[in-house]
C-alpha cells in the first residue's frame, strides 16, 4: 500500500508540475559545456545561482530537468546527457586514471547508441564532441582551466548548443522516451497489476535523516537467501519502471520538502492529502509537531480541531478542509545501506485530527502562569524525557516513532514514554508541566480506573485515593519548610521525594516530626493555616494504616499528580494575592 499511495500521489504532483514526467528527474547542475556543430568545446557556461538557506545566501547548483540518473550502486555506468567530468571529460579529480578513461568510454558508447539515429543537429553535436575529445587534453585546456578545480570536483555537467540545452531538444526528448520504454523485462507489475517493463534496481531516495547522503534504498533484494525461482534483484518482487519512478519521485519531493517534513527521534515523518492541497499539510504539521506559521492562535487551532473532529469543513488559507479528505503519514528511518518503515498510516483527515484532539485532551493539566501554549507538540513531549544538561538533547530514537504512532492510531503510548519521564523526574526531583502533562495522558489511556478518578486537569479536593492524597501533603509540608525557611536552597523535595513516592511509610512520619520543627518558627495565623491544610489531608487516609510501606509505578503517578495538583493550587493562590 506503500508504494501504490505515493504512485498515486505522483499524478497530483505531475499534473501541478512539481515533479517531471516520467523518465526525467530534477539533478542539481553546477555547468554546462558549450559546443559546436563539430563538438568542439567553446566555452563554460556556470549555472550556480544564490538561494537564501536559513540566514545565509550560498552559492548552489540550478535544478535541472534531465534524463533520469541511473542507480550507481557499484561499477561504471554512465547516465544520459548530465554526468561528472569522469564521465564526460574523462578526467577524475584532476589525473587520467585507468578508472577515469573507463568510464568515458562508457559514457561515448552509451550516447552513441542512444544518438546514432537522431535527425537533429544538438544530437550530432554531442556524437561529435564524444569522437574528438582528448581527456588527455582536459588539464591545460584553456577553457577547462577557467573552473577546472570546480568541474573535476564531481560537478555535474550538462551539454548546451546554440544557445539551448542538449536535452530540451525535442528529437533528443523522443529518442529518450524512446528508450525508456524499451528497457526492461516485462512482468506484471504489484503496484498496478498491468504487465509492463520492469525496475531492476530502484532508485535511491535521498533526505532521511541518519541515512546515507548519496540516499538509501526502501526496496532492494541482494543476497542469494532472498531469490525465488531464480529471480534477482527487484525481479522478485516486480514492480514496473514507471511505477518505481512514480513512487521513488514523489517520496524524495516529499522528503525535500522542508514544510511539510519533521524528524522525531531516529524517525523522518511525511505526509500528504490524496489529493495534494498542502492546506492539509499545513494544518497537521501546526496541530501535531508545532510546525509551520505563528499567526494561529492557540484558541483558533482548537476551534479547527474541535469542528474537524466533529465532521464540518473549515476554511484555511483559502482551502475547505473536508474531514474525509484521505490522508497518509509515512515514517522512515535509518538501516545502513537501507530504509526502515517505522509506520505507515492512512485513514481521512478527519479520523487523524480527532485522534489528535483525544491525545490533546488527555495533556490537559492546570498550567503555570508563565506557561502560554496550550497545545504541547511532539517535540516538547520527548524533550521532557532527556536530560537538560545532556549534550545530547535526541529523546530514545525508537521512542519518537512509538509515540507518533500511539498518538495518531489512538492506541496506548508505549511504556517507553512513561520509563522516560519517570527517570528524569527521579533524577531531577522536578515535575514540570509537560511531565505532569505527560503522566496524566498516560494513566489515563493505559492505566485503570481507581487512579483515573485523580487525572484530572486541576485540583481533585474530593478525591480520597491516598497516593493522590499523599502527592498533597508532600506539597503542604514543602510549602510549610518554605515559608519557616525563605530562601532555603534544598527542600525536602530535593532531599525525599524519591523515597516518600516509593516508600511513604518509611518517610513521611519522619517529615511530619520534621514539620513541628519548622511550625514554631512561623507567626501563629500562618501555624493554624497550615495545621489545618494537614489535618484535612491527614483525615483522607486510611486511619488504621496512614501510609503504604509501598507504591506501585501506578500509584507513583497518582502520587505525582497530587503533589503537581496541590503546588500549582498554591501558587495560584499566591499569584491572586492569597497565601
Amino acid at each position: 500500500m506503500i508504494l501504490q499511495s505515493l504512485a498515486q500521489y505522483y499524478d497530483v504532483l505531475k499534473d501541478e508540475g512539481k515533479v517531471p514526467r516520467f523518465g526525467w528527474s530534477k539533478v542539481r547542475v553546477s555547468f554546462a559545456l558549450g559546443i559546436d556543430e563539430d563538438g568542439s568545446l567553446i566555452n563554460i557556461i556556470p549555472l550556480k545561482q544564490e538561494e537564501q538557506q536559513g540566514n545565509k545566501k550560498k552559492e548552489m547548483p540550478s535544478e535541472m530537468i534531465v534524463p533520469e540518473q541511473v542507480k550507481k550502486a557499484s561499477g561504471i555506468v554512465s547516465n544520459f546527457l548530465c554526468e561528472n567530468s569522469s564521465y564526460l571529460l574523462g578526467c577524475d579529480k584532476g589525473e587520467i586514471t585507468k578508472r577515469s578513461m573507463e568510464c568515458f568510454n562508457m559514457c561515448k558508447r552509451h550516447h552513441e547508441e542512444l544518438l546514432a539515429d537522431v535527425d537533429s543537429k544538438a544530437a550530432k553535436a554531442v556524437l561529435a564532441f564524444f569522437k574528438n575529445w582528448d581527456p588527455h587534453l582536459t588539464k591545460g585546456h584553456p577553457i577547462v582551466d577557467m573552473y577546472y578545480d570546480e568541474i573535476v570536483n564531481s560537478a555535474n555537467l550538462v551539454f548546451r548548443f546554440d544557445g539551448r540545452f542538449v536535452q530540451d531538444d525535442l528529437s533528443v526528448q523522443k529518442a529518450w522516451d524512446n528508450h525508456q520504454a524499451d528497457s526492461g523485462i516485462s512482468m506484471s507489475c504489484l503496484v498496478t497489476g498491468n504487465t509492463l517493463p520492469v525496475a531492476r534496481l530502484h532508485p535511491s531516495i535521498k533526505g532521511v535523516n541518519g541515512a546515507q547522503t548519496m540516499g538509501a534504498s526502501l526496496v532492494s533484494f541482494n543476497a542469494e537467501a532472498y531469490k525465488s525461482y531464480g529471480k534477482e534483484q527487484s525481479y522478485n518482487a516486480p514492480v514496473s519502471e514507471k511505477a518505481t519512478f512514480a513512487y521513488t519521485t514523489t517520496l524524495n519531493y516529499l522528503l525535500s520538502d522542508r514544510a511539510h517534513r519533521t524528524i522525531v527521534g531516529d524517525t523522518t515523518i511525511v505526509y500528504w492529502a490524496k489529493s495534494g492541497q498542502e492546506a492539509y499539510q499545513d494544518f497537521l504539521g501546526m496541530t501535531a509537531f508545532g510546525a509551520g506559521s505563528n499567526n494561529i492562535s492557540q484558541q483558533e487551532l482548537h476551534d479547527i480541531m474541535e469542528h474537524i473532529a466533529n465532521g464540518k469543513a473549515v476554511e484555511l488559507d483559502d482551502t475547505t478542509l473536508s474531514g474525509d479528505e484521505q490522508f497518509f503519514i509515512l515514517g522512515l528511518a535509518p538501516n545502513a545501506a537501507r530504509l526502515s518503515v517505522r509506520f505507515f498510516l492512512q485513514d481521512s483527515f478527519g479520523n487523524f485530527i480527532k485522534k489528535l484532539k483525544e491525545h490533546y485532551d488527555r495533556l490537559s493539566i492546570v498550567r503555570p502562569s508563565y506557561e502560554k501554549t496550550e497545545f504541547l507538540p511532539l517535540w516538547r513531549l520527548l524533550k521532557e524525557t532527556v536530560n537538560e544538561k545532556s549534550r545530547d538533547k535526541s529523546a530514545n530514537p525508537l521512542m519518537g516513532g512509538a509515540v507518533v504512532r500511539s498518538i495518531l492510531n489512538g492506541t496506548f503510548y508505549p511504556a517507553a514514554l512513561l520509563n522516560g519521564t519517570l527517570i528524569r523526574i527521579r533524577a531531577e526531583r522536578k515535575i514540570t508541566y509537560g511531565r505532569a502533562a505527560i503522566l496524566k495522558a498516560y494513566w489515563l489511556l493505559n492505566g485503570s480506573k481507581t487512579i483515573k478518578e485523580v487525572l484530572t486537569v486541576s485540583l481533585n479536593e474530593e478525591s480520597n485515593y491516598t497516593p493522590y492524597v499523599m502527592g498533597r501533603l508532600f506539597s503542604v509540608l514543602e510549602a510549610l519548610q518554605e515559608a519557616a525557611n525563605p530562601g532555603i536552597n534544598a527542600t525536602i523535595r530535593d532531599k525525599y521525594f524519591n523515597s516518600a513516592c516509593a516508600t511513604p511509610a518509611v518517610i513521611f512520619p519522619m517529615l511530619l516530626k520534621l514539620s513541628n520543627s519548622h511550625m514554631r518558627k512561623l507567626e501563629k495565623k500562618y501555624q493554624v493555616y497550615y495545621s489545618q491544610q494537614i489535618t484535612r489531608l491527614m483525615g483522607k487516609l486510611d486511619a488504621e494504616k496512614l501510609f503504604p510501606a509501598r507504591l506501585s509505578q501506578e500509584e507513583q503517578g497518582a502520587f505525582i499528580i497530587g503533589y503537581y495538583h496541590q503546588t500549582q493550587k498554591r501558587y495560584q493562590k499566591k499569584e491572586q494575592g492569597g497565601e
